[in-house]
Order: C-alpha cells, then structure tokens, then sequence
C-alpha cells in the first residue's frame, strides 16, 4: 500500500510539473543557478528550461519561430524590437545593468586604464561580436570614446558571445573586454582584481540596461511568475552579487 501511494505521489507530482523555455543572454549564465534555486523556493513545480546564447542570435531564433516563451536580453534594443513586432507581449523592463571589466590570464598594470591596450607586450584583444553582443558593442565604444581605436583595431579578435570572449581572453588572447558577471563563477575566482582584471571606466560607454520580456506563447502563470521574481528586489540582490549595477 505504501509504496502504491509513493507511486501516485510521484506520478502526481509529474503530472502537475511544468516547463518553460526561455532564452538568456551569456553573461547572465553565471548567476542563473543561483537564480533559479531562489525561484524554486517559492515554484518548486515549474522546470525552467535555459537556452543561452548573444542576444542578436536569439532575437533571430525568435523572430524564426523558436519556442523561448520568456527573453532576457544584454540590452533594451534587441526586447524593444520583437514588442514593436509584436512578437513580445510586455513592454522591455530592466531587470539589470551589466558593467565590462578587463581580464588577463597574466599579470598586467591596469593603472594605466584603456591605453594598456597600446602595450607592445598585448597583440591579441578579444571582444564580442558588436554586431550580435551587447557587451561586444559597449566594447568598441569604450575604446573609440577613449581614443585608442586606431591605434589598436588590428589586435581585436571577435568571439561569437561574451562568455566565448571569456574563454578568448585566457587563451588565445592576451587580454579581453568581458562582463564583470563572469568573474563571480566559481572557475573565475583565481583572477585577482588589478592583477588579472580591473573595471573598465563605466563613463566611456553607455549603460548596459538588460531588457526582459514576455513572448507570445508564454501567456501562462509560470511564466509569468518567472517574469515577476526575475523583477522581483529579491533577484536583483542576486544580480548585484553577481557584480551587476541597478539602475
């Protein structure tokens, strides 16, 4: 009999579970896990299912049809164009402001700011995509903003997101603009501040305002849940322990 109703109970309860598909921008990988064990505590039943990736191509995997019900973007651009589509059923809120940081696998003098990367000793400087990575675009904008562009635009080498561009940045490059989130996961913790990474100076580029929206096909209590706890001040205490700004 007991274990007849140990059955029912777990048949029950994967009955009544749900799932949800959202689409992340990379530089919120780092914090998600985090994230999604304070969501449970209050929805334990609702699985959310993580598809992660630059916001450019997951705009195009939306606007081709892919079944994200919920998107977090790297910014406002990207959300603001699938609602004036109409394929986004919420006006883009920020949920988060991201910060670009420096990072080296050797030791460098970042006091000397955006013109270390003029160093003879830095041949390869690794971006994101402009074009594709929000943090790729505030990349290049901090380095035409404090003039060095010139003299450094043959040393960019481009990664596909900005947790590809992490990767860049202790291998194949020798130093890298990427989301100060990323230093808050655990295989980061090596890093240390002013000797493997520094902030880039937030005045040379505009805001990073991170932009979450409902999708058509995500009319539903769980997503919607979601939505609000990812609104909530709760996740964005989170957020700011994962090196992020709040507007």
């Amino acid at each position: 009999m007991k274990k007849l109703l140990l059955v029912f109970i777990l048949f029950g309860s994967a009955l009544f579970a749900q799932t949800i598909n959202i689409a992340v921008a990379a530089n919120v990988s780092y914090a998600m896990e985090t994230l999604l064990d304070e969501f449970h505590k209050t929805d334990p039943d609702t699985d959310v299912k993580v598809t992660l990736g630059s916001s450019g191509k997951l705009t195009a995997q939306i606007k081709h049809g892919a079944p994200y019900e919920l998107f977090m973007s790297a910014d406002m651009k990207f959300p603001e164009a699938l609602y004036n589509d109409g394929i986004a059923i919420t006006k883009p809120v920020i949920y988060a402001q991201g910060s670009l940081a420096y990072l080296s696998n050797t030791q460098k003098d970042f006091s000397k700011g955006i013109e270390l990367l003029k160093d003879k000793t830095i041949e390869k400087i690794a971006i994101a995509n402009p074009k594709t990575a929000p943090y790729g675009k505030a990349a290049v904008e901090a380095i035409k903003n404090s003039g060095v562009y010139e003299d450094i635009k043959s040393k960019l080498i481009y990664a596909e997101s900005i947790s590809q561009t992490v990767s860049y940045a202790v291998t194949a490059a020798d130093i890298g603009f990427i989301a100060k989130s990323s230093l808050f996961s655990p295989k980061m913790l090596h890093f240390k501040k002013d000797v493997n990474w520094a902030d880039v100076d937030s005045k040379l580029y505009t805001p990073i305002n991170q932009g979450i929206v409902i999708l058509k096909g995500g009319e539903n209590k769980e997503v919607k849940a979601f939505y609000d706890f990812m609104i909530s001040s709760r996740a964005k205490e989170i957020l700011k322990g994962f090196g992020y700004l709040m507007p």
